[in-house]
């Protein structure tokens, strides 16, 4: 089974954990906290650029939690109280995801947190949320490198997307030569640290390997692509693995177009596009390039379809589409909501150490559960482009595939585990030292 290797029995003894926390939790009945005042709401924050470059895939994340929280009012609220949703705009600024985050804690006095896309938006607002000891629900796809107490990953970890979608390329369409294109920022070039290791480990020669990186909003990708074709001119099958991100990829795939590259000759798989962005470009001359995700909006599922017809109705908009960080955000808020019923309190201690064990229904026909490194349990799809703007899933791995927080071919990672339940209580355990090598939880 693709990505699910763990590295120590340590850690498959807290996989086991999750699964059993999890068949535990499902039947607890809500309660009701003491602590929960008479009157007032619940307020849950928003932060998610709704301007900048960052927008064309943010805008859509505030519009999903908006429909969750007034899904969940209309089923009573949480604890006896309405929530509340507080939306601020960080405008791909992420200088300013801090500080609006400082401010949603602060000032707001929000219970938790759902946001950000960008690895180095998340990295920006760590130290806020560890200092004011908040909840941040995080819904996009990764690097790994990283578990904090504070933080719950609802997105992809590298052996739950990257390292599967290698995989595919080099069985299904026998790839020797890989383009690692990606925007210039932690997520691709962490990503494509970890991805060219593996290829390595595979037996892929350094020359076979292509890196490039450009800056966010880049829009003249003309030499670029011309790059690309060149490189996949030497008569062994080639591929690029895309971490672009944001408005960029509209011309890029644009310039794939321009330049006749298509998918049996060069195919693309990418990380960051999903059906909200192909909606703004011409798909057809796209069909058959690849994205490897955890959700698409063309599975066929009971839950997904009824999931569809409320976001379009809640939109106002028959057309409108899903993605991947969408379910991520669907997941996270359901997971919250079954943690602060469990603890019967939102005080963030409570609910994070509430949240270990949840399991909640994804939108692809199985449960999903928190596990004690604050990742998630998903199944790993690779869907191909149609000229309709969808996906056609093409992979999907047998089961469910457990997040795993610190890279297997990273020297200074591979004998890192994370597990936030006590005595251990630590993001980056040494193995092999039998030591945290950071700060514990409180």
């Amino acid at each position: 089974m693709i990505g699910t290797r763990i590295k120590s029995a340590v850690k498959k003894g807290t996989v086991a954990a999750a699964f059993l926390l999890a068949a535990a939790t499902s039947a607890l009945t809500p309660i009701q906290s003491a602590r929960a005042a008479d009157s007032g709401t619940i307020k849950v924050g928003i932060l998610h650029s709704l301007s900048g470059t960052m927008a064309i895939s943010e805008t859509t994340l505030k519009d999903v939690m908006l429909m969750l929280i007034e899904d969940q009012n209309k089923k009573g609220g949480l604890l006896g109280k309405k929530l509340e949703p507080v939306v601020v705009d960080p405008a791909s600024d992420w200088p300013l995801f801090a500080e609006k985050a400082r401010e949603l804690i602060q000032v707001q006095k929000v219970a938790a947190v759902f946001g950000c896309w960008t690895s180095v938006s998340r990295k920006s607002v760590l130290p806020v949320f560890a200092e004011l000891n908040n909840i941040l629900f995080y819904p996009v796809q990764y690097e790994g490198e990283e578990s904090q107490r504070n933080i719950f990953y609802t997105g992809a970890a590298p052996n739950q997307q990257a390292i599967p979608a290698v995989d595919y390329l080099m069985k299904e369409e026998k790839v020797k030569r890989w383009v690692l294109a990606g925007t210039d920022y932690v997520y691709p070039r962490t990503t494509n640290k970890i991805l060219e290791a593996y290829l390595k480990s595979k037996g892929v020669a350094e020359a076979d390997i292509m890196i490039n990186y450009t800056p966010f909003g880049h829009s003249d990708w003309q030499t670029i692509v011309a790059s690309i074709k060149k490189f996949g001119s030497a008569g062994k099958k080639t591929a690029v693995v895309s971490t672009i991100n944001g408005d960029a990829n509209v011309p890029f795939y644009k310039e794939l177009g321009n330049q006749g590259i298509k998918a049996q000759d060069i195919p693309v798989v990418a990380f960051s596009v999903g059906e909200e962005e192909l909606a703004g470009i011409d798909t057809k001359p796209l069909i058959g390039h690849l994205a490897a995700w955890n959700y698409f909006m063309s599975v066929k599922d009971p839950g997904n379809a009824d999931f569809i017809k409320k976001w379009q109705a809640f939109t106002k908009n028959p057309k409108r589409v899903s993605n991947d960080p969408m379910e991520a955000h669907y997941i996270g808020f359901n997971m919250w909501v079954k943690a602060v019923e469990k603890a019967g309190t939102t005080d963030p201690d409570k609910v994070i150490d509430a949240l270990i064990g949840i399991a909640v229904p994804n939108l692809t026909g199985g449960y999903s559960a928190m596990l004690p490194n604050h990742h998630i349990t998903k199944p790993v799809l690779i869907g191909e482009i149609q000229g309709d703007g969808q996906f056609e899933v093409v992979s999907k791995t047998p089961g469910l595939v457990a997040g795993d927080e610190w890279s297997d071919y990273l020297p200074g990672s591979k004998d890192l585990i994370s597990d936030w339940r006590a005595p251990m209580s630590c993001g980056n355990f040494d193995v092999k030292a039998g030591k945290c090598l950071g700060a514990a939880a409180k």
